[in-house]
């Protein structure tokens, strides 16, 4: 028998703030209408709520309260998802019983809200929000930050140019990433870059560290996203069609950022792997895939711990942007991801793939009605995934 932890949980909620550069608009208001959003499109009221957690801003009792939830359930049970395990643990906790209904929620500030400070050390932040387990995870962090790398971009920056030394990987491929997600952001009313952009405007963007430029990193921008997962029973009253958790995959993260026997490769690997160990789904069953684009390398990096390339292949698949396009074979990242739409560390990607199976995408709804959508979040000693079917 296959092992498939949280197997038929049901998002069956899914809400969205306004997304935007310096808003000005509080954490504690973009989670309030995120979380509202969610429960409502889940035919539910906060009454109706048992659980809620976060990988967030907002402290879970602040939410709670301000919603009116009292909630028995808080979160727990999985660490190795990285930014994604509210969600993992929210699957198993209902289809396990203890909960019913869990809200969850994940809200960014672009001035707050940065997973490790300069320091190489987690941030103050409240014990219920989740990066005090996730900053254990991050491996290697204080040699990287003693050598002068300060940034997620300097570390991954080693990465790509690793893999493309050893695969010939080259520059316009990472571009043909960052111009198809602006095409879809210019579908998608809430993205915050929307005008086209071409291979001359990527190749032309002011480096940030080699090979990485401006337009391979994902944009900051304040927002919420939450989503509700609920028992499977429920799939038969939710109003809109039920999206349902086929499996999941996690990583210990071993090899931290840099010392994998295997490196380039990250967690996303073990990651990867151990969701198609968790189904009889394959990587060509996919019809949609919302990968974590962090950085342009990483959904590379996803593409290949997926299955959906092998080692070294991801940067032709990618070449052109024709089999990743709206109307493409594996049509990638459909809303902008975060490289135009905004960055919301993975809970968009989340909130996309659901929206799509659903069929509620609008101008950017991929055409046949898809029914599995993998999800994946992270990098480096980091990694989460998701398969969702309709």
């Amino acid at each position: 028998m296959i092992d498939t932890p949280g197997k038929g949980a049901v998002i069956s909620g899914l809400g969205i703030s306004q997304i935007g550069r310096r808003t000005g608009i509080s954490h504690l208001d973009n989670t309030l209408a995120a979380s509202r959003e969610a429960i409502a499109d889940a035919g539910l009221t906060p009454a109706d709520i048992d659980g809620i957690t976060t990988m967030g801003d907002t402290p879970i009792a602040e939410a709670a309260q301000a919603l009116g939830i009292e909630p028995s359930y808080r979160g727990g049970g999985i660490s190795s998802g990285g930014l994604i395990s509210p969600v993992m643990s929210a699957a198993l906790a209902v289809c396990e019983g203890r909960a019913r209904h869990v809200l969850i929620y994940r809200t960014i500030q672009m001035m707050g809200g940065d997973m490790i400070s300069n320091a190489g050390h987690a941030p103050a932040a409240p014990e219920d929000s989740g990066f005090v387990d996730l900053a254990k995870s991050m491996g290697g962090i204080d040699e990287v930050i003693a050598a002068n790398s300060f940034s997620a971009v300097n570390w991954l920056a080693m990465h790509c140019r690793r893999h493309m030394h050893l695969y010939g990987t080259t520059k316009e491929q990472l571009g043909w990433l960052a111009i198809n997600s602006r095409r879809n952001a210019g579908l998608n009313p809430k993205a915050v870059y929307r005008d086209p952009m071409t291979m001359a405007d990527y190749l032309a963007a002011r480096m940030v560290s080699t090979p990485l430029g401006l337009f391979d990193c994902d944009v900051p921008v304040d927002g919420s996203i939450a989503v509700v997962v609920s028992a499977p029973e429920y799939a038969a009253d939710c109003p809109k069609p039920a999206v349902r958790v086929e499996a999941v995959g996690t990583s210990p993260g071993d090899g931290g950022w840099f010392r994998r026997p295997d490196y380039p490769k990250m967690a996303s690997a073990d990651a990867g792997a151990e969701l198609w160990r968790r189904t009889d789904l394959k990587p060509t069953d996919l019809d949609i895939a919302e990968l974590y684009d962090g950085f342009t390398y990483l959904t590379l990096v996803w593409l290949e711990a997926l299955g959906v390339c092998g080692a070294g292949e991801a940067g032709p698949f990618i070449e052109g942007a024709k089999r990743i396009a709206l109307d493409g074979e594996l049509p990638l990242n459909t809303y902008g991801g975060q490289l135009s739409a905004g960055r919301m560390h993975g809970y968009w990607v989340l909130h996309e793939a659901c929206v799509q199976l659903r069929g509620e995408a609008g101008e950017r709804q991929v055409a046949g009605s898809p029914e599995v959508a993998a999800v994946a979040v992270g990098g480096g000693p980091i990694a989460g995934c998701l398969l969702l079917t309709r």
